[in-house]
């Protein structure tokens, strides 16, 4: 049984087991204070060309976002995310449990624009609603879209407008950035966002998020939210060793890269035998409408997601390809579809 499900089924790249086995031995500070995660900061500062950036490494996804939207909100304000956001399908009322509400705007591709958020504005004119403060985007989203520099800049200009703080989840950063869509670069974050995070998790680490917070306003006292919501480790050289392997050359970009390389062989071979999709995901998630007869035989060697219902003959499945997938796994989840379509006398396209 070979797994499409995540992008986080394997451990970590050997370069990271390697260094956290070399530094075991050494002592140094603890809660973020130690040399591994103040050289990784640098790093990250040094490819963003900005000094002025406050980053702190936190463990995971989840924990990053609760953190910061709680930090960076008071107790009336609230959030805007698309539908399909994370914090709002898959973080089991995180967010609702600091007290804030999230303002669900339905979307059709994952992504918000201006006039979504401006709908939602529209509808929460006094002290009698929450108070809309934080546009929420995740890039890629949770449907594999990504967002381009132009759709950025104006969502980035529209939130400045309308004094409201922009929040990027970056779970998957590296795979929006080295996707063959994409115009943006890290350093274009800086300035175009209030604050996002560096995905480690499913880029190759064992496990980590550095949250970059690029808005003075939202600085102060960030370390003490952080130890309030369990996020400031101990032993926090173990997330700074992991980000300074990542980032010390272009390992973090040449796993993204092999990652969307991997997903574009899958979805050429997908189309080439004639199957549409759900959404244009040019990223590592593709989600193939197929067969629901063909997704019963392919389940029989390949874990992945059922995402949703088309019809009655068919379904949209999820697939994720990760820094780790190997080719050999790709050629055969499409051999094995091949077979299966031509046992049921399916003719290719």
């Amino acid at each position: 049984m070979y797994s499409f499900k995540n992008d986080y089924s394997e451990g970590a790249h050997p370069r990271i087991l390697e260094a956290l086995i070399e530094s075991n031995f050494k002592q140094d500070e603890g809660y973020g204070e130690d040399c591994y995660t103040r050289k990784a900061v640098d790093l990250l500062k040094e490819r963003m060309g900005r000094n002025d950036l406050d980053i702190h490494l936190l463990s995971g996804g989840t924990q990053t976002n609760l953190t910061a939207i709680s930090a960076f909100l008071r107790p009336h304000e609230a959030v805007i995310a698309a539908n399909t956001g994370h914090i709002l399908v898959h973080e089991t009322g995180a967010i609702e449990a600091t007290g804030h509400k999230i303002i669900s705007i339905e979307v059709e591709d994952g992504k918000l624009n201006d006039s979504h958020i401006k709908a939602a504005l529209d509808l929460h004119t006094d002290e009698h609603m929450v108070k809309p403060k934080l546009v929420y985007i995740s890039n890629p989203t949770e449907i594999g879209t990504i967002y381009n520099k132009y759709e950025l800049e104006q969502l980035s200009r529209f939130c400045k407008e309308n004094n409201l703080f922009l929040f990027m989840d970056g779970a998957r950063l590296g795979s929006a950035l080295c996707s063959e869509e994409s115009n943006l670069e890290l350093s274009d974050l800086g300035r175009l966002v209030d604050a996002f995070y560096i995905g480690g998790t499913k880029n190759g680490a064992l496990i980590g998020e550095a949250l970059v917070i690029c808005r003075q306003s939202l600085k102060e006292d960030f370390r003490f939210h952080m130890k309030q919501k369990g996020a400031l480790l101990a032993k926090g050289r173990l997330l700074g060793i992991q980000f300074l392997e990542l980032f010390r050359d272009n390992l973090y970009i040449d796993l993204a890269k092999h990652a969307n390389k991997m997903a574009d062989i899958l979805r050429a071979e997908i189309s080439r035998a004639g199957f549409r999709f759900l959404v244009n995901s040019p990223s590592n998630q593709l989600f193939p409408i197929l067969p629901n007869r063909l997704i019963t035989d392919l389940q029989k060697d390949y874990a992945f997601f059922v995402w949703s219902k088309v019809d009655a003959e068919n379904s949209a499945i999820r697939l994720v390809t990760s820094w780790a997938t190997k080719e050999e796994a790709i050629l055969a989840f499409i051999e094995d579809m091949e077979k299966a379509l031509e046992g049921d006398n399916v003719i290719l396209k």
